[in-house]
């Protein structure tokens, strides 16, 4: 399935039929902030997504039908991708761990 990637929305999103269509069930419900500033509730369930050979589980919203999937910050998080503007294409980023405790890790774990 083609979709747009929105780093400025947290989760991925999907019309609520074709979630329904796949078998997702709703899980929750969650308030979101739109673009406008409005505050409104949508469902969200898990779903397992393949993205270039890989498969992670995600929070997914139920969105109304008509609207454009989307592929969220925290999809692209899990999967370990970042938006490269220029040419208008995902690319594989390490993952953050800079935690305080970090500090100490051996060197032996080190790739560099």
């Amino acid at each position: 399935m083609d979709t747009l990637v929105d780093t400025g929305a947290t989760y991925t999103l999907l019309p609520g039929e074709t979630l329904t269509r796949l078998g997702i069930k709703v899980i929750d419900q969650r308030e979101f902030e739109l673009a406008d500033q409005r505050i409104i509730r949508y469902d969200v369930g898990e779903a397992r997504l393949r993205l270039n050979g890989n498969e992670r589980t995600v929070l997914v919203v139920f969105a109304p039908e008509g609207t454009s999937p989307l592929l969220g910050a925290t999809a692209l998080e899990l999967f370990g991708l970042a938006v490269y503007p220029v040419n208008r294409r995902l690319i594989p980023v390490p993952a953050l761990l800079k935690a305080l405790y970090c500090s100490r890790v051996n060197d032996e774990h080190s790739i560099n």
